[in-house]
């Protein structure tokens, strides 16, 4: 009916006024309702268990004082994103921030987060402390972007951030844990895609709204006292938005959550979900509303425009408060919440900044009491913004690298297949090598290295996605950087080595060069191939995106490549130009190799006459060894520190 909403309850009612119980939840999530209600009333009722060790305890409020973000552009000049604002929440809320395009609606949510990066002003408090270094632990946030690996399943996805981020969860009976799971799966409507692929433009897989789902579940899972979400509903439809929301007000509720959520013009249903508003404008952005959803409408009457009946109340607010719009009222708006409203939040923040409730610390202490007793917990509590210990992150990387690794066909052929391919197509092109002269076996020996040595950049955009997920991963103390590089390493290079191996041992099979050197030439090409995978792996670390990284190669590979001592021997190089031949790595190798081979044709004059054309010295052999070693732990070094402090996601 005109002016109802779907339960038939008046458009604008409070919360507490609509028919909404567990039953119309089941009606919501259709063709799960027998299996949701086991799940509701095991999870969240009966099991005593589960309730004690999965919900969070104590629960979390947040206060912020003159919270505001000025940008200084290159010229000085100074640009006010957001004006000073204030205010408090208690948990169980569900608080809505919104506000037209440019109001500072995400810069709020992301100060208060804590993912800001730029300097802002303002206090922000938990419990009516400061945020320390443990505020990750008690918190979860969900960006607008859904970075997650193609080839994981939902299932997985979701219990990926529950294990790193509860490590107590893998203590509990795995019965507990699978009903858990399965909660948040059918919550957000995800249980008949549980087992699908996340999917992506190179793999097939869930739709756009579901991955958005699978972001929210993610966030959700830790259940952390506190969530904040940044437009969990942009790209849904508006039944998948509406079954967002929901979940996220029975989880809220049931949990003792505080949530906050910046949300673009919901529709009626979707709006009287939320306990709570904060509206701002633009230009610059300033709050002209902070209060009860139920009560804005009262507000707005008060205010002199009353919204009209049967019209959806948010659609109303965004109008009158959107600068340049065609019911322009902003000013008006803002001059009146500092008068009717900003007095009473303000002397509210000031009681609430007064009153001090546990410590982040002592959250997570209180927590792990509760674990004890019901011998689920650990034995102590980490002082760390990762829960996870190292042990368990590189255990849950290894798992989650492994299944991806091998359901990517990609990455088996690339790095297995394509050298095998290269090897026998070079080995067909210099068989028999080993029976003619001397000069024409250098040449295969420079081939075979050259091979070994450019194949890492083929790598490279596998590497760059890799990052791409772990910097939002980290961004929520999911892990750490070196758990991550440590995996990544022994995953990757162990699967490069079969093709290396593989590929080395049929070009030389297939040239009939002298086993006797076989060792030899097998050695150093596994030199060059640990320095060039660190050194393409720095690359990947560093650049800022695939076409930059492989770009930045090219000259390095060039003048590795012609300064090896094949292209342009040592006697021929400019005397101001022979100091590079020290930095180039195939250098080590080739001269160490030739003068192994020359020293078998000196009788024949072949050997001098190879050492004399090349400019080669004997004994070098020791010091190639150092200078790569070094050259490839010093990649390794630049490539976790590129990781740390290289492409962060900027707020």
């Amino acid at each position: 009916q005109p002016g109802l909403t779907r339960y038939g309850t008046a458009v604008g009612a409070p919360w507490e006024h609509h028919d909404f119980d567990r039953e119309q939840m089941l009606q919501w999530l259709q063709g799960e309702q027998l299996a949701v209600k086991a799940l509701f009333d095991s999870v969240l009722t009966a099991d005593t268990e589960i309730s004690q060790t999965l919900l969070p305890r104590p629960t979390a409020s947040l206060t912020f004082k003159d919270v505001g973000f000025v940008v200084t552009k290159r010229d000085g000049e100074r640009t006010t994103i957001l004006e000073p604002c204030s205010g408090h929440f208690e948990p169980g809320q569900l608080v809505a921030i919104m506000g037209p395009s440019g109001c500072g609606k995400s810069t709020l949510l992301d100060m208060l987060a804590n993912k800001k990066t730029a300097a802002y002003s303002g206090q922000i408090l938990v419990n009516g402390h400061r945020r320390d270094k443990l505020f990750q632990r008690v918190a979860a946030y969900v960006g607008q972007e859904d970075v997650m690996p193609q080839h994981w399943t939902v299932r997985e996805a979701v219990e990926f951030n529950a294990s790193l981020k509860r490590p107590t969860l893998s203590n509990i009976p795995s019965e507990f844990s699978t009903r858990a799971l399965d909660f948040l799966l059918a919550a957000f409507g995800l249980s008949g895609v549980s087992d699908t692929y996340i999917g992506g433009d190179k793999v097939r897989g869930c739709s756009g709204g579901q991955r958005r789902r699978v972001t929210l579940a993610r966030g959700v899972s830790h259940l952390c006292p506190l969530l904040f979400a940044d437009e969990p509903t942009s790209g849904l439809s508006a039944t998948d938005a509406e079954l967002c929301v929901k979940a996220l007000r029975i989880i809220t509720k049931k949990l003792s959550l505080l949530t906050l959520v910046v949300i673009h013009q919901p529709r009626v249903e979707v709006a009287q979900l939320f306990d709570s508003l904060v509206l701002l404008t633009a230009s610059p952005g300033r709050m002209v509303y902070s209060g009860s959803m139920a009560g804005a409408v009262a507000y707005w009457k008060e205010c002199g425009h009353p919204v009209p009946q049967f019209s959806n109340p948010t659609d109303v607010f965004l109008d009158l408060v959107t600068p340049g719009g065609i019911s322009d009222h902003a000013d008006e708006f803002a001059a009146a919440f500092k008068q009717r409203q900003s007095p009473a939040i303000q002397q509210e923040v000031e009681q609430k900044l007064q009153e001090q409730g546990l410590t982040v610390s002592q959250m997570l202490h209180h927590q792990h009491r509760v674990q004890v007793m019901a011998q689920m917990g650990p034995s102590k509590v980490r002082e760390s913004s990762i829960a996870a210990p190292f042990g368990k992150q590189l255990w849950i990387l290894f798992q989650r690298k492994k299944l991806i690794t091998r359901r990517n066909r990609s990455a088996i052929m690339v790095p297995i297949v394509v050298p095998i391919l290269l090897g026998c197509l070079l080995g067909i092109m210099y068989q028999g090598i080993g029976q003619k002269q001397l000069q024409q076996q250098v040449s295969f020996v420079f081939m075979l290295l050259m091979r070994i040595c450019m194949g890492g950049m083929q790598l490279m955009p596998q590497l760059i996605d890799d990052r791409t997920v772990m910097k939002y991963d980290t961004s929520e103390a999911l892990y750490s950087v070196p758990a991550f590089i440590i995996v990544g390493i022994l995953v990757d290079i162990t699967i490069s080595l079969v093709g290396t191996l593989a590929s080395t041992l049929i070009m030389y099979a297939l040239s009939e060069l002298s086993w006797n050197y076989f060792g030899m030439i097998m050695g150093w090409a596994l030199m060059n191939f640990f320095v060039f995978d660190s050194f393409f792996a720095f690359l990947a670390a560093s650049a800022p995106n695939v076409q930059t990284a492989q770009v930045s190669a090219i000259p390095f590979n060039s003048v590795f490549m012609m300064f090896s001592g094949f292209m342009i021997t040592k006697a021929s190089a400019p005397s101001f130009l022979r100091w590079v031949f020290n930095l180039s790595p195939l250098s080590y190798a080739i001269q160490s190799i030739f003068c192994r081979m020359a020293k078998d044709h000196m009788e024949d004059m072949q050997g001098p006459l190879l050492l004399n054309f090349y400019g080669f010295e004997e004994g070098m052999e020791t010091q190639g060894f150092v200078v790569m070693l070094s050259m490839a732990i010093v990649f390794r070094i630049l490539q976790v520190v590129c990781l740390q402090y290289r492409n962060n996601i900027q707020k």
